[in-house]
C-alpha cells in the first residue's frame, strides 16, 4: 500500500498551516544575525513528522489547542538544536542536502544557536506553566545523549549485542517520537493511562523507523543518504549485527577487520555489504520492523477510534514504506 504525507495531513492540515507560522514566532530574535539563520533552518524544514504525530495524536484524545501548539515548537526546538551540534561534532557540511550551520557561519556561531534554540524551547514551556511537556521533552533530549555516547563507546570494540542495539536505537531515535507523542496527548488533557498508551505507540514506530534506516545502507535508491555510510562511520546496524551473529568465526574476524580498519575504502565497503546480504541479514531485519509496526497498530487501536487514529496508522505505515 503507498502513503502520502498529505492525505495522513488532511484532519490536521489546519493546525499544520497555522503552526509554521506560529513556529517562526518562537524562534523571532532581535539580533539580525540569529534571526537570519533562524530563517535558513526555516527554510529548510523536513518533512514535519515530528509536528504531525504531536498533533494527530493530540486529536486522538481531544481538540487542537494552543498547548499542543507550544509542544510542538518545544520538540522542534529542541531537536533543531541537537541537530544543529551534532553537525559541529560530525564536521558535517550537510544537512538534508543543504549547507549545515556550521558550514556557513562556522562552529562557534553554531554552537551559539544550539544554545538559542535550546534557551527558546526551554523558556516557551517555562513561561506558559507547560512543565509537564518539559519534562517529558527534556527527558528525550538526556536519552538521545546517552544513546549517542553509548554508540560512540561500543563502535570503538564493535562488540554490540542485538539487545545493545535496540537499547541505542531507542534511546537515539525512538524516544523523541515517543515524546511527540505524548506529548500530544499531553496536550488536551489525557490521562495518565493514554499518555503512556501513546508513549508506547511512538516508541515502537520509533524502532521500526530507525530499523527502516538501517536497511538503506544496503539500498539501491536515491534516499539523500550514501549507501555504506553506516559501515564507513563504524555504526553496527541491525543486519550486521544479525550476519556477524550468522557466520563462522574466520568470517566475522575478517568482516570486523574490513570495518575497523578499512571503511574509507569503497571495496571493503561493498564486501561488508554482500556479506549482510548473502548471510540473511536484510530480511531479518525487515522481519523485526514489521514485527514492532505490527506492535505499534496494537498499541494504536487502544485510543478510540477516529480520522486521527486513521492517520496515525497511515504515518505509521509511511515510516516503514518510505524510500528516503
Amino acid at each position: 500500500m503507498s502513503y502520502s504525507l498529505s492525505s495522513i495531513q488532511v484532519p490536521i492540515a489546519e493546525p499544520m498551516k497555522a503552526f509554521e507560522g506560529k513556529f517562526r514566532q518562537f524562534m523571532r530574535s532581535k539580533v539580525m544575525l540569529l534571526d537570519t539563520i533562524m530563517n535558513y533552518i526555516i527554510q529548510r524544514k523536513g518533512k514535519q513528522m515530528r509536528p504531525m504525530f504531536v498533533f494527530l495524536s493530540a486529536g486522538v484524545m481531544g481538540e487542537i489547542n494552543e498547548k499542543t501548539h507550544r509542544g510542538a515548537a518545544l520538540i522542534e526546538l529542541l531537536h533543531t538544536a541537537t541537530l544543529v551540534h551534532d553537525d559541529v561534532v560530525d564536521d558535517s557540511n550537510y544537512r538534508r542536502g543543504f549547507f549545515s550551520i556550521n558550514a556557513i557561519w562556522k562552529n562557534k556561531i553554531a554552537v551559539l544557536v544550539g544554545d538559542y534554540l535550546l534557551s527558546k524551547g526551554l523558556l516557551l514551556s517555562i513561561e506558559n506553566d507547560d512543565f509537564d511537556l518539559l519534562k517529558s521533552v527534556s527527558t528525550a533530549v538526556r536519552e538521545m545523549s546517552e544513546g549517542e555516547l553509548l554508540q560512540i563507546e561500543k563502535a570503538r570494540k564493535l562488540d554490540i549485542t542485538e539487545d545493545i542495539y535496540f537499547d541505542i536505537i531507542r534511546k537515539k531515535t525512538a524516544t523523541l517520537i515517543s515524546a511527540c507523542c505524548a506529548v500530544g496527548v499531553q496536550s488536551v488533557g489525557a490521562s495518565e493511562e493514554y499518555i503512556q498508551i501513546a508513549r508506547d505507540f511512538g516508541d515502537r514506530v520509533g524502532v521500526a523507523f530507525q530499523i527502516k534506516d538501517d536497511l538503506f545502507d544496503y539500498g539501491d535508491a536515491e534516499i539523500g543518504k550514501p549507501l555504506g555510510i553506516d559501515i564507513k562511520e563504524k555504526k553496527m546496524t541491525l543486519p550486521l549485527i544479525y550476519s556477524l551473529q550468522h557466520t563462522n568465526s574466520s568470517t566475522k574476524k575478517r568482516i570486523i577487520h574490513l570495518i575497523k580498519n578499512d571503511s574509507e575504502n569503497p571495496q571493503s565497503v561493498r564486501e561488508v555489504i554482500e556479506f549482510v546480504k548473502n548471510t540473511g541479514g536484510l530480511e531479518y531485519a525487515t522481519q523485526r520492523m514489521h514485527e514492532f509496526a505490527q506492535e505499534a497498530r496494537e498499541i494504536l487501536n487502544k485510543f478510540p477510534e477516529s480520522t486521527y487514529r486513521n492517520s496515525l496508522h497511515d504515518l505509521l505505515g509511511y515510516t516503514i514504506e518510505r524510500n528516503k
